[in-house]
């Protein structure tokens, strides 16, 4: 057998590996980390079949509409399952299949039949990040926009249309796909035709959804938003935490949002402070990368640094704060990993160090946390600490990036 063949079987085994164990410790880590999927998407599908209501298009949705497209793909993947593993079970099984099966699939665009050094750490880079950060890493909406961003960023420059069809059919599932498309904007590759293309697909999905009767509804997506509190998980809401122990701050779970958040004086007026903070340092990156864009900075060079930035920062400004965030950025380090891997070292082991803290704090120690507890809160502090600490290495790597283009790096 060639080395290169046994080097492509190996890094194949091991990402199937990966799957099958992120997938099984789902059924055995404590905090149901599988709950969303069976607890919330497969409702919404059954629903959605049945008669009932149809999230987004009958009523405001706190998710992009095209959310629902694979929650009624796995519902429809689930049915030969049903017969020996329920309802629930089978609709696990087939969302934990669906996933793989897109991984996969993105995985093989990456590797392809010969791929370079670079590619193959990329892709030990995919296995150690989904192993190190858990179940959901499988086991939510966030792991199926994953794969699309993955093969996007890719195809950024043999196939620009494409990339940026699929970056906008991702931003429909989840929005954090479209800081991945501003990215590729800015830096400055194909701006026409990343453009055309996205507001083509936006203009498809929005007269779809309208046809559908969803009109009042189109938008209700970016308002839900606005109406939640300050997640316990969120990177603002450390302060809290540390007041919990002693009583000056509370946990909370929200019905209406599904999700646990902090009561205390000053949380509220943090929540929507962030929307602005968000906005600002947003725009930040964007001003500071389009200087160095219009200066002449490589594409290759300022896109992985930028993407990641965005992502971190969506993050890190983000009042809710939820666990599969971390999902977002293994996509930008991927990219990095493969277009310029020397200087992308630093933070994908930022990233991993984030799944594996991330993974402490949700499942493991979530009960913990939620009762008050000491450890998991230093744990979780740590956690939001270093995202800090990666958006200001994304910053750093823009500003950084030379501004006449003449820096090699490696082409897609």
């Amino acid at each position: 057998m060639k080395r290169g063949t046994g080097r492509l079987i190996a890094l194949w085994v091991v990402f199937i590996a990966v799957h099958a164990l992120t997938a099984w410790l789902g059924w055995v880590y404590p905090s149901q980390p599988m709950g969303d999927v069976v607890l919330v998407y497969e409702p919404w599908a059954t629903a959605a079949v049945s008669g009932g209501p149809i999230v987004g298009i009958t009523e405001t949705w706190v998710y992009p509409q095209l959310a629902l497209a694979p929650m009624l793909l796995v519902k429809a993947m689930a049915v030969p399952f049903v017969g020996f593993l329920g309802v629930s079970g089978a609709y696990l099984v087939a969302w934990a299949l669906f996933v793989t099966a897109l991984d996969a699939l993105a995985f093989a665009v990456l590797l392809g039949r010969s791929p370079s050094a670079p590619r193959r750490t990329a892709a030990w880079f995919w296995s150690a990040a989904l192993l190190l950060l858990g179940p959901i890493a499988l086991y939510r909406l966030d792991a199926v926009t994953l794969p699309i961003v993955v093969v996007a960023g890719l195809w950024l420059v043999s196939r620009p249309a494409l990339a940026a069809a699929l970056l906008t059919i991702g931003a429909w599932i989840k929005i954090w796909p479209g800081a991945v498309l501003l990215a590729a904007l800015i830096a400055g590759r194909h701006r026409l035709r990343l453009i055309v293309t996205a507001l083509a697909v936006t203009a498809a999905v929005v007269a779809g959804l309208l046809l559908l009767g969803a009109r009042e509804h189109l938008f209700g997506f970016l308002t839900q938003q606005g109406g939640r509190g300050l997640q316990i998980e969120a990177v603002a809401a450390t302060p809290f935490l540390w007041a919990v122990p002693g009583g000056s701050a509370r946990i909370e779970y929200s019905f209406d949002i599904l999700t646990f958040q902090i009561a205390a004086p000053g949380a509220d007026i943090v929540a929507v402070a962030l929307t602005g903070a968000m906005v600002v340092v947003v725009a930040g990156i964007l001003v500071l990368s389009g200087w160095k864009a219009i200066r002449g900075a490589a594409f290759a060079r300022l896109l992985p640094p930028l993407a990641l930035s965005l992502v971190a920062a969506l993050i890190v400004t983000n009042k809710v704060g939820s666990p599969q965030f971390q999902v977002w950025l293994i996509a930008p380090v991927i990219l990095w990993l493969v277009l310029d891997r020397v200087r992308a070292v630093l933070p994908a082991a930022v990233v991993l160090v984030l799944c594996a803290l991330t993974c402490l704090v949700y499942p493991i120690g979530y009960d913990g946390l939620l009762h008050g507890q000491i450890l998991p809160i230093v744990v979780l502090s740590a956690r939001n600490l270093l995202l800090a600490v990666l958006l200001v290495i994304g910053i750093r790597a823009v500003v950084r990036t030379p501004a006449n283009g003449s820096d090699r790096s490696q082409s897609l």
